[in-house]
């Protein structure tokens, strides 16, 4: 009987052992993911004043849209959880991309090099975020459901795993951008 009693304990031991570290490294998957999309987050910040001062000289009509970006970028540098970051990138991302559809509305724009290559290492960044913040959402995703299934709901709350902030979009920013060229 005490042999049983030893087995079954240590059974359930070795389980709460297994999903304690099951949980660390889903944890640690949500922040490795995490820093990959501010790591183009980032990346999109580095470009977005070479790329509005390249604008400034062809399309001077366009302060408004400049000065929005400027407090964009601001505003999604200040912010530091996933949820307090979406709006402004989100907003940032819809601005850039009317910034880059000035190009048509201004020919000498389109052709300068500089707005070229920023436009092209820009759209590239976007691509790139775009795959790291789905990776990050399944990370999110994975970890938070192992968070609420049985048996890992018993030890993942006292234990102080907490729920991971999903970054998505707002419901205005799935829309198409509408771009209005002057």
């Amino acid at each position: 009987m005490t042999i049983l009693l030893a087995v079954t304990v240590l059974l359930i031991v070795a389980a709460a052992v297994w999903l304690f570290n099951r949980m660390v490294r889903l944890r640690n998957q949500v922040h490795v993911a995490w820093s990959d999309v501010d790591v183009q987050l980032q990346r999109r910040h580095d470009l977005v004043p070479m790329l509005v001062e390249t604008v400034k000289g062809y399309a001077h009509h366009e302060q408004g849209l400049l000065e929005n970006i400027a407090s964009e970028r601001s505003a999604a540098l200040k912010a530091g959880s996933p949820a307090s970051r979406t709006d402004p990138e989100t907003a940032l991302g819809q601005n850039l991309g009317r910034l880059i559809a000035l190009g048509e509305a201004y020919p000498d724009l389109k052709a300068s090099a500089n707005f070229s290559q920023l436009s092209s290492q820009l759209l590239q960044v976007e691509d790139t975020l775009q795959h790291a913040r789905r990776f990050y959402n399944g990370s999110v995703r994975e970890y938070n459901t192992a968070l609420e299934t049985f048996p890992t709901l018993l030890i993942a709350s006292p234990l102080g795993f907490k729920p991971a902030e999903f970054f998505a979009a707002e419901a205005d920013a799935r829309a198409n951008v509408e771009v209005q060229l002057s």
